[in-house]
C-alpha cells in the first residue's frame, strides 16, 4: 500500500510543471515601460557620465595645481633680494602653477609702486586662474538641479499616461498592468535624485578644492608684496 501511495505521488509530481518565477531587473521594468520613460532615463545617465567626467576632470586639475614646492618663496625671496630677478622668472616657469604664475606677474612689475603690483598684476592674474581653475564647475551646479526635475518630469508623463490608460479601459482596469506603469513612472524621480546627489556632492566638494587653492595663492601673494617691502 505504502508503495502504491509512493508511485503516485511520483507520478503526480512528473506530471505537474514546474512554475519558473520570473526575475526582472530595473533596467528590464524601465525597457519595458513607456518609450518617455525609456528617454528621460537615457537623458539622466548622459547627464550622471557628463558630471562625472567634470568632476574627475576638474579634481585632477586642481590637484594638479595646489603642488607647489614648500621652499618655492624662499628661492624667489633669495634670487629677488640678489637681483636675480631672470633666475626668478625661469624658477616660476619651471614650477608652472597658479601660485607660481601669480608671482611671476608680480616679479615682472618690480620697480612699479606696491598698489599697481597688488592692485594690477596680481589681482588680475589671481582672477584669470580662479577663473580657469572654476571652468565647467558651473555644468555640475545645473546638473544636480536639473536631474531631478528631469527625473520629476518622467514621474508626471508616466502617471498621465497611466491614469489615461485607466480611464480609457473597458471594464475592470489590470491592477498588475497600472502598478507597473506607475513604477516605471517612479524609476524616473529615483533616478533624477541620484544624479542630482551625485552632482552636488561633486560640485560642493570641487568648491571646497577650489577655496584651498585661492587661499594658497592669496597667502603666496601676501608673502610676495612683504618681500618686496622688506628694506634693502
Amino acid at each position: 500500500m505504502n508503495l502504491f501511495i509512493q508511485e503516485t505521488s511520483e507520478l503526480v509530481e512528473s506530471t505537474v510543471p514546474l512554475v519558473e518565477e520570473e526575475t526582472q531587473t530595473v533596467f528590464d521594468i524601465i525597457l519595458s515601460g513607456d518609450p518617455s520613460g525609456t528617454v528621460i532615463i537615457g537623458i539622466l545617465i548622459l547627464l550622471l557620465f557628463v558630471a562625472l567626467y567634470i568632476y574627475f576632470e576638474r579634481l585632477f586639475k586642481i590637484k594638479g595645481s595646489s603642488k607647489i614646492d614648500d621652499k618655492f618663496m624662499l628661492q624667489i625671496k633669495d634670487h629677488v633680494s640678489n637681483g636675480r630677478i631672470d633666475a626668478a622668472k625661469i624658477l616660476c616657469a619651471q614650477e608652472n602653477s597658479p601660485v607660481a604664475r601669480l608671482t611671476e606677474k608680480g616679479i615682472s612689475r618690480i620697480g612699479s609702486p606696491l598698489e599697481d603690483i597688488n592692485g594690477g598684476a596680481i589681482e588680475n592674474a589671481g582672477k584669470l586662474e580662479v577663473y580657469k581653475l572654476e571652468k565647467n564647475v558651473s555644468i555640475l551646479a545645473t546638473i544636480a538641479g536639473a536631474a531631478p526635475m528631469i527625473g520629476f518630469l518622467g514621474t508626471v508623463i508616466g502617471m498621465v499616461i497611466a491614469f489615461r490608460t485607466l480611464a480609457e479601459s473597458d471594464g475592470a482596469p489590470e491592477m498588475g498592468t497600472l502598478a507597473e506603469g506607475i513604477y516605471t513612472a517612479m524609476t524616473t524621480t529615483v533616478a533624477g535624485l541620484i544624479v542630482g546627489i551625485i552632482a552636488y556632492i561633486g560640485y560642493n566638494h570641487l568648491v571646497v578644492k577650489t577655496d584651498k587653492v585661492v587661499h594658497q595663492m592669496e597667502s603666496n601673494a601676501v608673502d610676495f608684496l612683504d618681500l618686496l617691502n622688506e628694506p634693502a
